[in-house]
């Protein structure tokens, strides 16, 4: 298979090593001679040598300009694109002449209320990230209300999320997709050596892929799936509704709880809902846009840090800089920058600095391009197929040199074999 990215020429050795680091808290300055890997294509990967100092110089001083009414504006304009839809779809859909259109209208309201209620899980979690405005109290409030609308426990996930920004790319500290070594991969699998190995069908991926797209994000609220390995620790203390997790710091409990509470009361509106208004009218109105928000909650995430291109650090070669630049931009056309509020096609700038809002990321983006140049991981690839090419390609990660990219079994690119 070629690459769909314009990477540099194959045939490169393996590693180069030699490179120092200097860490202080969460950032780094590094002098390095040259480290690369190879990536899944047998392309060259250059390790970036740029520090977070040069990232944040770039970066326009009005791009950190969060305005409180312009946030504001997005959420109540969402909601009412939502509200209006609702009015109009349960006013008149009844009226259709058929049955075949009265179906194919609820399919299209369904789709369209996923998309917004999307939009509003962004916009929540910009408020997680403090990017929502200047004032902690309101950020948390907006966030709070948004995401236990949608089942999310806010503080939780907020919490959790944040450690892995912090952590973005490192094997044994990052918090979500973290992908499994060679050596788990195996065990996983129930061999002991490659060779022991045949590829998956195609069938085979396209189940996995339906199940992470459709209870993934429950899973990994529930029972860490995807994230972090925690040898001995049960799925209880595990989950994002414990506030005794070993997922949290003490100090965190009460906000827990609260994340807690949000849901309970989200449920119990649910419940009044379905009492009132019956069955048919929950699972229209809510209940499948929700399953939808969830599916593209995992297509969006996975997809922004999984890909045959992407590097994954072992401690020693690992900072924040190298990390936050381990994640990638894509496009999603009308959909991604009007209703996702652009959180596909800026995320690399988020992960350097996830306080910039949603509505300055294009201006900030083109300004650390200039900095990150080749290191700028982009792809105009259509995102379905590139959900399937990696789900077929980014199977485990391996490498001798603390730069450790992605191989699989599939017969993608280069042959773990040999």
């Amino acid at each position: 298979m070629s690459s769909v990215t314009s990477s540099s020429a194959t045939g490169a050795s393996s590693a180069s090593t030699g490179s120092t680091i200097n860490k202080k808290g969460n950032f780094a300055t590094l002098n390095t001679t040259n480290l690369t890997a190879i990536d899944t294509w047998g392309n060259e990967f250059k390790v970036p040598d740029y520090t977070i100092k040069d990232i944040l110089s770039a970066i326009p001083s009005h791009c950190y300009e969060r305005r409180l009414l312009e946030s504001l504006y997005y959420v109540f304009r969402d909601i009412a694109v939502m509200v209006t839809l609702g009015y109009v779809a349960n006013n008149y859909i009844q009226f259709l002449p058929n049955q075949v259109l009265r179906v194919a209208a609820w399919a299209g309201y369904i789709w369209a209320q996923g998309l917004l209620g999307t939009g509003i899980w962004v916009l929540a979690h910009e408020c997680g990230h403090q990017a929502f405005s200047d004032y902690g109290f309101v950020n948390d409030t907006v966030g709070w209300v948004l995401h236990s609308y949608l089942l999310v426990p806010y503080f939780s996930w907020k919490f959790s999320h944040g450690k892995h920004h912090k952590a973005t790319a490192h094997l044994t500290r990052d918090m979500v997709f973290v992908p499994k070594k060679k050596e788990s991969f195996l065990q996983s699998r129930g061999v002991e050596d490659i060779e022991d190995m045949v590829a998956d069908s195609p069938i085979y991926t396209l189940l996995q892929l339906i199940f992470q797209q459709t209870v993934g994000w429950l899973g990994y609220l529930v029972s860490n799936v995807s994230g972090q390995p925690l040898p001995g620790v049960s799925k209880l203390n595990a989950n994002h509704f414990n506030p005794s997790s070993v997922l949290f710091e003490k100090k965190d409990y009460w906000y827990i709880v609260l994340s807690d509470i949000g849901i309970l009361i989200q449920m119990f509106v649910l419940y009044t809902w379905y009492k009132n208004f019956g069955a048919f009218n929950i699972t229209v109105n809510y209940f499948l846009p929700y399953l939808l928000v969830n599916h593209w909650l995992v297509f969006i995430t996975y997809l922004q840090h999984s890909d045959p291109r992407m590097p994954h650090y072992e401690s020693e070669q690992w900072t924040f800089a190298r990390g936050a630049a381990a994640t990638m931009d894509r496009e999603f056309g009308f959909v991604g920058r009007y209703l996702f509020h652009d959180i596909i096609e800026t995320h690399v700038l988020h992960h350097y600095v996830s306080r910039i809002p949603f509505y300055n990321g294009r201006e900030a983006t083109e300004a650390i391009k200039k900095v990150m140049g080749e290191h700028y991981q982009h792809s105009d690839q259509s995102m379905w197929a590139a959900l399937w090419t990696s789900a077929r390609s980014c199977q485990y990660v391996d490498g001798n040199n603390g730069v450790l990219m992605y191989r699989n079994i599939n017969g993608y690119g280069v042959d773990p074999r040999k």
